[in-house]
C-alpha cells in the first residue's frame, strides 16, 4: 500500500459515485482505502438517492450525501439544483474524486467548490471537463489478482493518486436497528428467527439478463422437496406482482418480500439467509460483501470483470461458445437466448453444493 499520495493535508474528502447499487458496494474497498490513507480525514459519499441506506453503518464513513434525479419543470430543476449546490458548498470539501466519467458527477464535483478536484477520462471527447477539474486521470491500470475486479473498476482512480488498500474484497455493515426491522419483516412473512431460508432475485433492471419465471419456480420447489429450506423473493414494488406470479403453484414454501424493504433491509434479510440466488443484479454484489453464499446467473455478460468465483460464490452460465458476448442479448435485440436454453439443473446444483457444505461446517466440531 503506498504511503505517499498525491494530495497532503485532506482532511475533508468527498468521493462522487453516481452508478447502480452494484457500483456503490464495490466502491467500499475504496471507502476504506481513502481512510487507511488519510486516517484524521472525514470521508463522505455522495450517491444516488436512496442507495445511501447501504453504507449507514460504514466505519470509514464519516457521512453520505443523496442526489435524487430531478424530474418536473425546468423551474424546479433549477430550483433544487441550485439548493443542493448551496447544501454542498456549506460542507467545505478540500477534495472531491468523481469516480466515474459522467457529465452530472463532473458538474456536482465542480459544485462543491473544492480546491482539489479530480476526475477520470472518459470515453468521449468531454473537452470541459478540463475546465471541471483540477486533475484529470488517464490510462487507469488495471490490477491483477488478487485484487478484487469489481472493486478495481474505482480503486483503479485513487491508486493513482497513491491511495491504496491490502483489503480490496466489499464488505457492507448494518446497523442494529436495520438487522431487528428486517428480522421482524421475516417473522410477519411466516419465517420464524433463526430459521434456514434462501434468498432470491428474478429481477435485474436490464431485462436480457433475467431467467425464466417457471425455471425459477423449479428450482425453489427442488430445494424444498431435497432440503425443507423456504426461499424468500426479493426486489422492488415494481417486481412485487411479477414475484407473484413465480409464487402461484410453488410446492415450496415462498414468500414475498419484494418492496416491502427498504436497500438497507433488504440487504439485512440477503444477510441472513443461508444463500443467494439470483440474476446478474446488486443482490449478489450485496450477499458477497455481506459474506452471504452466492449462487448468480451470468447469460450475455462477463462476471470476470466484477466478481471472484470460490466455493463460497459461484456463476452458473450456459455453455455455449458464443459466452460472453457482453451484448445486451443476441445481436442487442434485448432476448437471451442463452438464458432462454438453460435449464434448472445446473443452478439447482450449484445451490445444493452450498446448502450441503454449509451443513457439513456446522457439524465439525468447534
Amino acid at each position: 500500500m503506498s504511503s505517499r499520495p498525491t494530495f497532503h493535508g485532506c482532511t475533508n474528502i468527498l468521493i462522487i459515485q453516481l452508478g447502480d447499487i452494484g457500483d456503490v458496494v464495490l466502491t467500499t474497498p475504496t471507502i476504506r482505502a481513502i481512510k487507511e490513507t488519510y486516517p484524521k480525514a472525514r470521508v463522505s459519499i455522495m450517491v444516488f438517492k436512496p442507495y445511501g441506506s447501504l453504507l449507514t453503518a460504514d466505519p470509514n464513513l464519516y457521512e453520505f450525501v443523496e442526489t435524487a434525479r430531478i424530474r418536473g419543470s425546468l423551474f424546479r430543476r433549477l430550483h433544487e439544483g441550485i439548493a443542493f449546490s448551496r447544501h454542498l458548498r456549506k460542507k467545505r470539501y478540500d477534495l472531491v474524486i468523481d469516480l466515474r466519467t459522467g457529465d452530472r458527477g463532473a458538474i456536482l464535483s465542480f459544485l462543491t467548490g473544492a480546491p482539489v478536484r479530480v476526475g477520470r477520462q472518459g470515453v468521449k471527447n468531454q473537452f470541459w471537463h478540463k475546465i471541471i477539474f483540477t486533475k484529470i486521470l488517464q490510462d487507469l491500470k488495471v490490477a491483477p489478482p488478487p485484487v478484487h475486479p469489481g472493486a478495481d473498476q474505482s480503486l483503479r482512480v485513487v491508486r493513482e493518486l497513491g491511495i491504496d488498500t491490502e483489503d480490496s474484497i466489499p464488505k457492507l455493515y448494518l446497523s442494529p436497528d436495520v438487522r431487528l426491522t428486517a428480522g421482524a419483516l421475516l417473522e410477519e412473512a411466516g419465517i420464524p428467527h433463526g430459521n434456514k431460508f434462501v434468498s432470491v432475485n428474478p429481477f435485474s433492471r436490464w431485462k436480457y439478463k433475467e431467467w425464466n419465471n417457471a425455471k425459477w419456480g423449479e428450482v425453489i420447489d427442488r430445494l424444498w422437496e431435497a432440503h425443507r429450506i423456504p426461499s424468500v423473493l426479493i426486489g422492488s414494488s415494481e417486481e412485487a406482482s411479477a414475484c407473484q406470479e413465480i409464487i402461484a403453484g410453488r410446492t415450496g414454501r415462498t414468500f414475498n418480500l419484494a418492496g416491502k424493504t427498504t436497500l438497507g433491509e433488504l440487504a439485512a434479510v440477503i444477510s441472513m439467509s443461508s444463500l443467494q440466488l439470483g440474476v446478474d443484479s446488486a443482490a449478489p454484489h450485496i450477499a458477497a460483501a455481506l459474506g452471504t453464499p452466492t449462487v448468480t446467473i451470468h447469460g450475455p455478460t462477463d462476471w470476470r470483470g466484477w466478481r471472484i468465483v470460490d466455493e463460497h460464490n459461484i456463476v452458473v452460465s450456459p455453455e455455449m461458445d458464443c459466452l460472453p458476448c457482453n451484448m445486451m442479448g443476441c445481436d442487442n435485440t434485448g432476448q437471451s437466448h442463452c438464458l432462454e436454453q438453460m435449464q434448472a439443473d445446473p443452478v439447482v446444483m450449484a445451490a445444493e453444493k452450498i446448502l450441503l457444505n454449509s451443513d457439513q461446517a456446522h457439524l465439525l466440531p468447534r
